[in-house]
């Protein structure tokens, strides 16, 4: 844990300063949870001259706790919680069925990892293939869109082309959904369009996938590190887009039907999008060659720094971690990676925030020649697995299940008709 001082720094009157163990207390929650707070942008930290941790002001700290901020994120605290063993995050470690996220991606490509997160079992060399009638619907629905439309469009239109192509998806029996996962996956990838020579049908996902994002060649460092990104990103517990998945599965919503739920969660700032604005802030200090000035402009405006801090994190994103490793072998990612350090050491300077895996991500997309919406082409790529690997979950639970009861806070009835 990078701060648990318990030291007193004022500034007095009504305005004093509370350290992080302070803000905690105040708040009835664990001093991880306050950085939570600072990732989300719900506190402001500050570190003081001399002083070695973060310090927070009192009055934003109660009126977050007034605003209902006192509570620990866990299901003993009323909040949704969900049974599941695919994915368990614990002390700055990501774990698929136990499973170190970071060791699996040093040793298996993308395929390998989602057959065995749906599975159990590991087979090696797996590729995935789209069905010819799936597939050619969904190139022709994705031709019939117009030419500024993003990848993420495009993905979007293609899976619901799929499914359209596909009168058995309605059958929900395990069998069935792990051979429309199977397929359905390298539907959306090969349905993109080329920005380069293709690869062939029977190569793996990640060249293929480059070569729609990109036109520049990939050299096998580069591909490495698209193959680990997918890896990575495949699941990351009940995120936005997975509980939409869920709660799409617990109606008994065929697995398009989910992965379009997904889709639709993941359309947001906050969640898949996160890395386009960090590929964007990047750029831009390549372009203006100082970091210090893009994030000044950032904390001017009051925004968030792309990139850095995750609510589950209170230490580095492990998936960052091992990108980013993965990067140093990236000769053409140098300079990216350098403007990611120093945005990195530059906003340590205001607020205690790690790297996350958007960030990093954002190097990959920077580096390569791709579009800022590429790192959530990535993202939604990688997470249909781990949607699927859910969805299996749900099926097996209690049909709508997932049906919570609203508080009504509006007029009382009876009330004059309008």
């Amino acid at each position: 844990m990078a701060d648990q001082d318990t030291t007193h720094v004022t500034d007095d009157a009504s305005g004093r300063r509370l350290s992080t163990r302070e803000a905690a207390d105040r708040l009835g929650v664990k001093p991880e949870t306050v950085y939570a707070y600072v990732s989300r942008g719900q506190l402001t930290s500050r570190r003081e001259p001399g002083g070695r941790g973060s310090t927070f002001d009192a009055k934003e700290v109660d009126a977050l706790a007034r605003r209902g901020g006192r509570r620990e994120p866990s299901g003993s605290s009323g909040e949704l919680a969900v049974r599941t063993g695919i994915t368990l995050i614990d002390r700055d470690h990501c774990y698929f069925r136990g499973v170190d996220a970071t060791e699996l991606a040093a040793h298996y490509s993308y395929e390998e990892v989602a057959e065995w997160l749906w599975t159990g079992e590991l087979r090696r060399g797996i590729r995935f293939t789209g069905p010819p009638d799936a597939l050619s619907a969904a190139r022709r629905a994705v031709q019939a869109m117009p030419a500024h439309s993003g990848p993420m469009d495009r993905l979007r239109v293609a899976v619901i082309a799929a499914a359209a192509a596909d009168p058995l998806r309605f059958d929900l029996s395990e069998d069935a959904v792990l051979d429309t996962a199977r397929s359905l996956i390298p539907t959306l990838v090969d349905a993109l369009p080329p920005q380069a020579p293709q690869q062939p049908e029977a190569a793996s996902l990640a060249p293929r996938l480059w070569s729609r994002l990109t036109s520049e060649p990939a050299d096998a460092a580069s591909l490495r590190v698209l193959d680990a990104a997918l890896v990575l990103l495949i699941d990351h517990d009940l995120a936005a887009s997975t509980l939409a998945v869920r709660v799409a599965a617990s109606a008994r919503a065929h697995p398009y039907a989910i992965v379009s739920a997904g889709f639709g969660a993941l359309d947001g700032t906050l969640h898949g999008a996160a890395s386009g604005l960090a590929h964007r802030m990047l750029l831009e200090v390549l372009e203006r060659g100082s970091a210090a000035a893009v994030v000044a402009d950032h904390l001017r405006a009051g925004r968030r720094v792309p990139g850095l801090g995750h609510p589950l994190y209170p230490g580095e994103d492990p998936r960052a971690r091992a990108l980013f490793g993965l990067l140093e072998d990236v000769a053409q990612a140098q300079p990216a990676l350098q403007a990611a350090r120093q945005v990195i050491t530059t906003a340590a300077r205001h607020t205690e925030l790690h790297a996350n895996v958007d960030l990093a991500l954002a190097v990959l997309t920077v580096s390569a020649g791709m579009p800022a919406e590429a790192g959530e082409t990535v993202f939604a790529i990688a997470r249909t697995a781990g949607w699927i690997a859910h969805a299996l979950e749900e099926y097996a639970e209690r049909p709508l299940r997932m049906r919570p009861s609203g508080q009504y806070q509006g007029p009382r009835p009876p009330q004059p008709l309008p």
